[in-house]
């Protein structure tokens, strides 16, 4: 691609130095125990094989994944795990907390011997800039200066610190932690708050999944919806995705089971009647070399333009069939 070409491409156009934060598949599907994580590893590259794009990350998880004791050995494990991935894979971890006594050795073993075969590394409890901080150096100090970090949100006071918190130019992502946020009320919030109706009324709830998700809008990080556990009544479960997703401003989601993946995937996607007139409509603005426009009787300018950008850039993400005159934005890689 031509510096030509790169300066008149939608993304750069219409995003400008937003752009550089890149986007990130809209499903994170977490696993600990061995097998579980193999076969997780198997699924994301059948998937990816399927829909011709990684519509999931498989993150690695340290922290509920690792034996009281062995914690060593499962950060090797995670190491030769990722190591073995298919190099077209996007694999995550979960290390312990920044005051958890294994934190330190996690980070030297995991990004000091897999750092170049990682996507990003998940902070768990994170209650302050000072956490990203301590992170951050630990990863520098383990020769992985690249590899982003990925906050999770899990107190009353790490939601009041969010806005700080997404700021850190470290930070990626945002997740929130429902079950321990609600346990540190204590009682406060009963218990029907973590289920999958409670967690989308609870004032207290709502208010921190909404401060999350504005604090990472505010910095161009990505709101990651967390846990809804109840898996095995899938419409409810694919009620409570297209909530996190369309109420609430999140535009990624926390898988912990197979049967999550596909849906999480379907219900971020946009609509295949969303995709026509996102493709048709920029087209049109191309043509129009991006000044307003009349479309369908509707006046349309940049701000519209980078919306139907969006819709389309993640259609691709999400591995959903682009009509031609769009195809050609997506052919070759674009720089993050």
């Amino acid at each position: 691609m031509t510096c030509t070409e790169l300066m008149t491409h939608p993304r750069d156009i219409l995003l400008g130095a937003q752009a550089r934060t890149g986007t990130l598949p809209v499903c994170d599907h977490y696993s600990g125990v061995e097998a579980r994580m193999r076969k997780s590893l198997a699924l994301q590259a059948e998937m990816t094989e399927e829909f011709g794009a990684c519509v999931f990350d498989v993150t690695l998880d340290c922290e509920d994944g690792a034996p009281v004791g062995g914690e060593a050995e499962h950060a090797a494990l995670v190491v030769s795990l990722a190591r073995s991935a298919a190099l077209n894979a996007r694999v995550a971890v979960r290390v312990h907390p920044v005051d958890h006594p294994a934190f330190d050795s996690d980070v030297a073993t995991i990004a000091g011997q897999a750092g170049d075969r990682l996507v990003h590394i998940m902070l768990p409890k994170v209650e302050s800039f000072a956490d990203v901080e301590r992170a951050a150096r630990a990863l520098d100090a383990a020769g992985a200066r690249q590899l982003p970090l990925h906050g999770l949100i899990e107190s009353p006071a790490a939601v009041h610190r969010a806005f700080d918190i997404a700021g850190h130019p470290r930070m990626q992502s945002l997740s929130f932690g429902l079950m321990d946020f609600v346990s540190a009320h204590g009682g406060a919030i009963p218990s029907h708050g973590m289920g999958i109706s409670g967690q989308f009324t609870h004032p207290l709830v709502v208010r921190a999944k909404l401060e999350i998700a504005s604090a990472c809008h505010a910095h161009g990080k990505v709101p990651a919806h967390g846990v809804v556990t109840e898996f095995k009544d899938r419409a409810a479960f694919r009620a409570a995705a297209s909530r996190a997703a369309n109420e609430f401003g999140y535009t990624r989601m926390w898988s912990i089971h197979p049967d999550q993946i596909r849906p999480i995937v379907e219900v971020f996607a946009p609509s295949p009647d969303e995709i026509h007139k996102a493709s048709q409509l920029l087209r049109a603005a191309e043509a129009a070399e991006w000044a307003p426009i009349s479309f369908d009787g509707k006046l349309e300018d940049r701000a519209s333009y980078r919306y139907y950008w969006q819709v389309l850039e993640k259609a691709h993400q999400t591995g959903r069939q682009l009509p031609d005159e769009a195809r050609a934005w997506f052919a070759t890689p674009r720089p993050q």
